[in-house]
């Protein structure tokens, strides 16, 4: 079991793609996933009342930053993973989800205005654990890059990061139509009708490659947390 939430001050960096991307790679491999759309746009609730969610995703609402901690442990009585899909401000049920946390995704654009909001996120984190009284692990995770163009400014947001020792997770979600259409049309990357969808062997490798990264993350973690 793990809980994970995605976090940005900024809103519009790509959470809830991100969420969504790594449900849809859980579940087709057989786990079972609760999503918490903290979002007050509700768009992954919205996502859910369309056709194609598998079975074994179940995706509920966070009306209240008083709900967000029976909403986590609900989930992970029922879940193999709790995904928190928080809303683009620094808000008491952000803070409250971070605490709860085993993994905190820093969605980034390939901006150095991104990378300024990327770091706020940071600040939350480090201010959560100190009053939880425990590490939070946490990464950030670049996204909606161009998947044929790397810029300058990624190139130096990310040697940034690597100068202040800021981890950043190996595989960045790309900007890709299928990730859009998963909210026009409802369901997965695989569970899409894939006509018209440019692409989507592409889709669907980077969204694997991404999810392994966090998947490996948290195993990385665990083997450290039993061997201390």
């Amino acid at each position: 079991m793990a809980v994970i939430a995605f976090v940005s001050p900024k809103g519009g960096v790509g959470k809830t793609t991100a969420a969504l991307l790594l449900a849809g790679e859980i579940a087709d491999q057989g786990g079972k996933v609760c999503i918490i759309d903290a979002d007050p746009n509700q768009p992954l609730m919205a996502w859910s009342e369309m056709p194609g969610r598998p079975e074994n995703i179940t995706v509920v609402n966070c009306r209240s930053e008083n709900d967000i901690g029976d909403l986590i442990e609900a989930g992970e009585e029922s879940a193999n993973f709790v995904l928190v899909d928080l809303e683009g401000a620094a808000t008491a049920t952000v803070t409250f989800a971070i605490g709860m946390s085993d993994l905190v995704i820093i969605p980034c654009k390939g901006s150095h205005l991104d990378a300024q909001q990327a770091a706020r996120a940071i600040l939350l984190v480090r201010g959560a654990a100190r009053s939880s009284r425990r590490s939070i692990d946490h990464a950030i995770l670049f996204t909606q890059l161009p998947p044929a163009l790397r810029s300058i400014n990624y190139s130096d947001i990310e040697a940034q990061f690597s100068h202040n020792e800021v981890p950043v997770l190996p595989v960045p979600v790309y900007n890709r139509e299928a990730y859009r259409t998963m909210f026009s049309t409802g369901g997965t990357l695989h569970t899409l009708d894939v006509k018209g969808v440019g692409n989507i062997k592409a889709a669907k490798e980077n969204s694997a490659a991404y999810a392994a990264a966090v998947i490996d993350r948290l195993r990385q973690q665990s083997e450290q947390e039993t061997a201390a």
